[in-house]
């Protein structure tokens, strides 16, 4: 968007003849009209329904302490309940074009961090735990404070690293990199499929990486579900004339009726506290630590990018609303893990609205309620196979990854502890051992460096718990509780 189109959008005076619903949401005072806020609705719905398909795979895939998958069926009902829900409360509650949805990031610390430790239903009570913390944060004002408190490259890094580890999971998904069975005796760990690229399965994920990249790369918008759309129906149309043996979790056949009644099944299924019983109280905290990180860095970048997209910050670059909108994000957590379909947040795909003209909380009624609609669409869209969405992890994997160019690699003292981010991640399969490595080598570089009075004490306090978390092996067998 040009300035002159930004000045253009800068609230003025409604007209005498508005109605209360333009007033309400001041749809004129901000430059726009019903037309702009309704297709600018349709938009972000587009550009962002893919998380429909991929959170119940991601968290379809994985499996608990105990071995047990969530129903990818309760899955999608559950996504589309929370983001349509979440979606309309953001508009007349903070009146933003701010679409909000299950978190891609969020759902990988869930399905791969947190729930091998312990039953799905105490997993998603740490969701839901860390939503109320959250709310808490923005009450007291501290979560401000904790942002601050991080350094700005180790909030870059983290982005990179979990885009890293989320364009891995799709390899992983998809079947393009498999684990080398022990028995090779191979010091290499990971390999492409056999060896070898084999399977109609994996030509359909191959070629959906290709459509993917394609499509982003000459800016086509709602590339990522075109490119899920598209491979979808070339899987079903290969699954019908093939002798496919597997497709992973689904396999992509028409499923003889598109509508179906919502199951709800997942709806309030989770121990708030049952987590603690599960394992170590510093592994709970740390846990719960981690998924209020990618929510903080997430909800931040993704409120001040729209709203300065959408001309809507003040003279001071305030984000209008502030305290609500952060407050509607932190109860979007905790609906998403009432729900077990993982931490809700808001979604940077929100711009591809504003691109089209949404500059108010009006666009939210026309997202929420088309995925009000995706309620009874659940058989169409468990249909689609790993090998079609997993592109779209690779993707997002990369639009992540773009934040790198934000670090200064020159200057160690940072470049260090955000690579260790950035590495730990997707080698460790793990979202908390790469925010723990990046923090202790920051701490640990600075006072090297003789600068500990610049490390913010909450940071101090977070790479001890960090410190602790690592060591928990040797701690307990020294006191004897192993």
């Amino acid at each position: 968007m040009s300035d002159t189109e930004k000045v253009a959008d800068r609230p003025s005076a409604a007209p005498p003849g508005a109605n209360s619903v333009d007033r309400f949401f001041k749809i004129s005072e901000r430059g726009s009209t019903f037309a702009r806020e309704i297709r600018g609705g349709f938009a972000t719905f587009f550009t962002m329904a893919y998380i429909l398909v991929l959170n119940p795979i991601i968290l379809g895939s994985a499996k608990d302490k105990f071995g047990d998958q969530l129903d990818p069926v309760q899955l999608t009902t559950a996504t589309a309940l929370v983001a349509a829900v979440m979606t309309i409360i953001m508009g007349v509650g903070g009146n933003l074009p701010l679409a909000l949805a299950a978190g891609l990031g969020l759902n990988a610390v869930v399905a791969f961090q947190i729930a091998p430790l312990m039953a799905w239903d105490d997993a998603m009570g740490l969701v839901v735990l860390e939503g109320l913390l959250i709310c808490v944060l923005v009450v007291t004002g501290l979560r401000e404070a904790v942002m601050h408190a991080i350094p700005q490259p180790l909030k870059q890094a983290i982005s990179v690293g979990i885009g890293l580890f989320i364009a891995f999971i799709g390899f992983v998904d998809a079947g393009f990199v498999t684990r080398i069975p022990d028995a090779a005796n191979t010091t290499v760990p990971v390999q492409i499929g056999t060896g070898a690229l084999t399977g109609w399965p994996m030509l359909v994920f191959c070629l959906g990486v290709l459509l993917t990249i394609g499509l982003l790369a000459r800016k086509v918008k709602g590339a990522i579900l075109i490119s899920i759309v598209t491979m979808t129906v070339l899987a079903m149309i290969i699954n019908s004339i093939a002798d496919v043996k597997t497709w992973g979790l689904t396999t992509p056949e028409w499923p003889g009726t598109v509508f179906d009644t919502p199951d709800f099944g997942l709806i309030g299924d989770f121990s708030l506290f049952g987590a603690f019983g599960e394992t170590t109280v510093i592994t709970v905290v740390l846990l719960i630590f981690t998924l209020i990180l990618s929510d903080f860095f997430d909800t931040m970048g993704t409120v001040v990018g729209v709203s300065a997209e959408a001309g809507l910050l003040d003279d001071q670059g305030k984000v209008p609303n502030l305290g609500r909108v952060l407050l509607i994000d932190g109860a979007a957590a905790v609906a998403g893990g009432a729900s077990s379909s993982s931490s809700a947040t808001s979604y940077i795909e929100s711009a591809a609205g504003v691109g089209e003209g949404s500059r108010t909380g009006f666009s939210n009624l026309v997202t929420g309620g088309l995925f009000a609609a995706a309620l009874f669409l659940t058989p169409l869209l468990t249909i689609v196979p790993l090998q079609a969405a997993a592109p779209a992890l690779v993707a997002v994997g990369f639009l992540m990854m773009t934040q790198v160019k934000h670090i200064d690699w020159d200057k160690y003292e940072v470049a260090i502890p955000a690579f260790l981010t950035i590495a730990v991640m997707p080698f460790t399969y793990s979202i908390t051992n790469g925010i723990g490595a990046g923090f202790l080598a920051y701490v640990v570089i600075k006072v090297v460096l003789g600068k500990a009075k610049e490390i913010h004490w909450l940071l101090w306090g977070t790479s001890v718990l960090f410190l602790v978390y690592f060591a928990i092996d040797p701690i307990e067998q020294i006191l004897g509780v192993k």
